[in-house]
């Protein structure tokens, strides 16, 4: 059963990259293929992690205002450059460059994702709350069939999460309180911004996301409204 202050929760928004998507997993089989198809020999793990690493560098960046505001896919094309420097890449033309890059555009759900967001769409209005662009994630949920009733980014209001004005701009365009919106995340740091603002929390635990071996952040179960293991579980602590 719903716990009662659940019970005013009419949308679920949620975050993107590792909670809905695989971003590692995804661009690894889209970096092998590419290196296949054109003979490179290149650690591509190393080359995943040290894009998304540098990402979050650069986003870390804007939000200090060291960098002018850049949307996600901006900011994913000046990593994707200079790595490609890095490693004796720089003779890769913009066909190729445009084509890694869109990769992000093309990440591929959690298996639990799809038949999860059908169950919870039966009773909740569901969108994004993310900070990838917001054609970023409009291609990726055509491609994957992403079943959002909205797509929310926090290019909308040129800030990052956790800016409290990302998950003012959520509520806002709802028409909701902060309470009637729950915030699903695989991340404590969303889900702590979140709840700041008065959002309800759910935290989804996504062990695979930065790679087997790699330990991943541990949240308890009380430290937010609700602790599940996939959309699934999620969809029945919401009776769903």
């Amino acid at each position: 059963m719903t716990k009662p202050h659940l019970r005013l929760v009419q949308a679920l928004v949620f975050d993107v990259f590792g909670t809905v998507v695989d971003w590692r997993g995804s661009l690894l089989a889209e970096l092998r293929d590419f290196g296949a198809s054109r003979g490179l020999a290149l650690d591509w793990e190393s080359f995943v992690d040290a894009w998304y690493w540098g990402h979050r560098a650069a986003m870390d960046r804007v939000r200090a205002a060291e960098l002018p505001w850049t949307n996600d896919d901006r900011l994913h094309r000046m990593i994707l450059d200079q790595l490609l420097e890095k490693n004796a890449l720089a003779h890769l033309g913009e066909d190729d460059r445009s084509r890694l890059n869109r990769a992000w555009h093309r990440l591929e759900p959690w298996a639990d994702v799809l038949p999860g967001l059908e169950r919870l769409r039966r009773k909740y209005v569901l969108g994004t709350l993310s900070n990838g662009s917001v054609a970023v994630l409009v291609n990726m949920a055509k491609r994957a069939k992403l079943p959002w009733d909205v797509v929310l980014s926090a290019e909308l209001v040129r800030r990052f999460k956790p800016d409290p004005k990302v998950y003012e701009l959520a509520s806002a365009l709802l028409g909701l309180e902060p309470a009637q919106v729950l915030l699903v995340a695989a991340h404590r740091y969303d889900l702590a911004a979140a709840s700041a603002q008065g959002f309800r929390t759910a935290y989804v635990f996504r062990p695979l996301e930065y790679g087997p071996g790699v330990s991943p952040e541990r949240v308890s179960r009380d430290e937010f409204d609700l602790w599940a293991s996939d959309f699934i579980e999620l969809a029945g602590l919401l009776d769903a």
